[in-house]
């Protein structure tokens, strides 16, 4: 197996939201289990994607953090597919289907990878929203409510009044935790809404799953695109361009298109950083 170290959602090294990508040898079976969190534990980044070819424009991905295996990662699903744009396992210009336990996505390889979401849903809305500010650390939007969102994973859409409080949230990362397994939701995705060239400035918590905070994540700021829809900030056919991981020293772009078929895809770059074999 071939592991690589990719920055994604960013075009130089050292930026962007950094993920392991194995890839298996074609279409041999995944390893165990324990054996890819081990190696995602070793690899020490937030998700790490294992990347199983079924045909020529046809993969299974499958994504282990150093604690356990998550349904679908965003920024590794970006990592991935640079990975095998750039190693010429799929042609640039190709549309790829990944198959996930999120169910079957639509993938465009191209300058930029593309990946087609999960069906969109608002899963529910967070009632108790004081406890949930004690526990954030910091006051929510007074116009905008707090909703759980999915397009894959479900996500707490936490908004702000500005982006001095967006950087000045500090949440409680135990409770968080025990929060976020309560409701059964991957984390917290904190938002200001920006008029500097970007729709919004986006923070992203997920104790649960040993993320502190994450420098870009896909699912979540597609979970925000369509949020947004949903309240009537961004029409029906948008492309949104959020910035994320500046608390982090980690600046990164990710891209969104609300399409009108209903569907939302992300996209960004990708840097590939280092890439070896894994002696197993």
């Amino acid at each position: 197996m071939r592991y690589f170290t990719v920055d994604a959602f960013a075009q130089e090294p050292f930026g962007g939201n950094p993920a392991g990508v194995v890839l298996l040898n074609g279409n041999t079976p995944f390893p165990e289990d324990e054996i890819m969190r081990k190696i995602a534990a070793e690899m020490r980044y937030s998700e790490t994607a294992f990347v199983q070819q079924n045909g020529p424009e046809e993969f299974t991905v499958r994504y282990f953090t150093p604690a356990a295996e998550v349904d679908l990662c965003g920024h590794a699903t970006i990592a991935a597919f640079s990975v095998l744009r750039e190693e010429g396992i799929a042609k640039e210009g190709t549309n790829c289907i990944n198959h996930t336990k999120a169910g079957d996505l639509e993938i465009f390889v191209g300058k930029k990878i593309l990946m087609e979401m999960a069906t969109p849903e608002i899963v529910g809305k967070i009632e108790d929203t004081k406890h949930l500010e004690q526990i954030m650390g910091g006051k929510s939007s007074d116009t905008l409510p707090i909703k759980i969102v999915s397009t894959g994973l479900p996500d707490i859409i936490f908004p702000v009044g500005s982006i001095e409080e967006l950087n000045a949230l500090t949440p409680d990362m135990e409770s968080l935790s025990k929060f976020s397994e309560d409701l059964k939701v991957v984390g917290v995705h904190a938002f200001a809404l920006s008029n500097d060239g970007f729709t919004a400035h986006v923070r992203n918590f997920a104790p649960l799953y040993d993320i502190p905070e994450e420098s870009a994540t896909g699912t979540a700021n597609a979970a925000l695109t369509y949020y947004l829809f949903r309240h009537g900030i961004i029409p029906e056919g948008a492309q949104c361009r959020y910035m994320q991981g500046e608390a982090m020293d980690r600046p990164s772009v990710v891209s969104t298109e609300m399409r009108t078929n209903g569907s939302v895809y992300v996209g960004g770059n990708s840097y590939i950083l280092a890439k070896g074999e894994l002696n197993l």
